[in-house]
């Protein structure tokens, strides 16, 4: 569906207008739009903190979905493992074999008590109460004074496992006794990032943070470019806003995109100046002015381009203009962002901490290309911010940390006014239908009557 056939539009160039003036062209999964109409009912606010909606939440959405739980180079050798919490549950997800990845729930089959309270690396897994052991692929080792435990079978007291799957290097989760297949749940997302495979991909930043929201508030913040007018006023100037582009398509339940371009300058700008785009996207060691015939964008493409091929020791020299300058946003429900540039480089997961509906934990990583060897370097270790400390003070973060600094005093005030307000949300019909989609789909899980 084209943008003329979606209505009103902001005026100026689409997306696709851009694109066909790129010199090196978008991959065909960029080309054209896909627009399913998401409604324009209100969106209730009681999901942002009522404890009870989050109960649900977390036994028909948390305990059934498909979720992000690592990389796989966060647990490269046999015995690396990694806790993941979500929620109000725990899980141990660890390299078993060199071709096996296994997730057990986090907690010793003799008192409860959590067997790891965070990740490393083990030849067996022993709890610290009383010493029961299970190995590493959860098959019990040791039973500390077997004699007083007449009821332990020890064919049956393996640990309980959880459903994991791999794609683009990420290891997935689902806590569901029977869940879909992991590519059946991401339906599009494989096709969409087959040109470019995140598994070729390293992970150079890795940061996470308790925020002052719920889960879908934080997510909600970055699920639209609508905000930068307000929240990034310094990007307008070389940042598209309004004129990004937001695709569902029909049947897709857990994806969506954006596409936001950069080297373009907001709608809100009535004359952009050329000159001052090329500024705000000088790179460092790059030209000082741009050739003739090439625009803002071309020259910033073809900057960047080489400066992140020397940066990371990569050939970039195939990718297209879109992939090394713009944000191109999917989102998989319910937590998941996955970005497919190498020039915005980000990947988002969001989930619930803990039983607390009004904070969550929110991770930012980088994926780079891998170096032209080949050679994989070793992933970062995933660097904790206390709650009250900036984005800012994460230096790997780079440009990115006071940028999403910005964004926080955001998830305060929707979070307190969330609870104020007298009505439901109510979003725009295009710029914030990546939103609503997801809000259909979380309302479907729960068993909500569609608006």
């Amino acid at each position: 569906m084209s943008r003329v056939e979606l209505g009103a539009r902001c005026p100026g160039d689409s997306v696709q207008d851009v694109f066909r003036r790129d010199h090196a062209p978008a991959p065909a999964q960029y080309h054209g739009e896909s627009f399913v109409p998401q409604g324009i009912g209100d969106i209730d606010r009681e999901r942002y903190w009522s404890p009870e909606w989050h109960r649900a939440e977390v036994e028909l959405v948390w305990r059934r979905v498909w979720q992000v739980a690592c990389r796989e180079e966060d647990i490269p050798n046999v015995g690396d493992h990694v806790v993941y919490d979500v929620a109000e549950d725990s899980l141990l997800v660890v390299r078993v074999a060199p071709g096996l990845v296994k997730a057990f729930y986090n907690s010793c089959l003799h008192r409860g008590a959590t067997l790891r309270d965070q990740g490393g690396r083990a030849a067996k897994f022993v709890c610290p109460f009383h010493g029961f052991t299970w190995s590493l692929g959860g098959e019990l080792l040791e039973v500390p004074a077997a004699w007083d435990f007449p009821q332990i079978d020890r064919a049956t007291w393996s640990l309980p496992e959880a459903r994991v799957g791999v794609w683009g290097g990420f290891v997935f989760v689902n806590m569901a006794d029977d869940p879909e297949p992991l590519l059946d749940y991401l339906e599009v997302l494989p096709d969409e990032f087959a040109f470019r495979p995140l598994e070729q991909r390293w992970k150079s930043a890795h940061v996470r943070k308790v925020v002052p929201c719920n889960w879908k508030i934080a997510f909600e913040a970055f699920g639209e470019a609508f905000h930068v007018y307000r929240t990034h006023p310094q990007a307008l100037t070389f940042t598209a806003d309004e004129n990004s582009q937001y695709d569902t398509w029909p049947g897709v339940r857990h994806v969506s995109r954006m596409i936001n371009l950069l080297g373009v300058a907001s709608p809100h700008l009535a004359n952009p100046d050329e000159d001052v785009i090329t500024r705000a996207l000088r790179v460092p060691g790059g030209a000082d002015e741009r050739p003739l015939g090439l625009s803002a964008r071309q020259f910033a493409a073809q900057q960047h381009r080489d400066h992140y091929g020397r940066r990371y020791s990569a050939d970039l020299s195939a990718y297209s203009d879109t992939e090394i300058l713009d944000a191109i946003q999917y989102h998989v429900f319910p937590n998941f962002s996955p970005w497919a540039g190498v020039g915005q480089p980000i990947q988002y997961v969001w989930r619930p901490n803990g039983s607390d509906p009004n904070t969550s934990v929110m991770d930012v990583m980088f994926l780079m290309p891998l170096p032209a060897s080949g050679e994989r370097p070793p992933a970062v270790a995933v660097h904790e911010l206390d709650p009250d400390e900036p984005w800012s003070n994460a230096r790997e973060l780079g440009k990115y940390g006071p940028v999403l600094d910005q964004d926080t005093p955001n998830f305060i005030r929707m979070q307190k006014g969330m609870k104020a307000g007298r009505k439901g949300n109510s979003y725009s019909y295009y710029q914030e239908s990546k939103i609503r989609h997801f809000h259909n789909t979380l309302d479907r899980y729960l068993g909500v009557a569609p608006r």
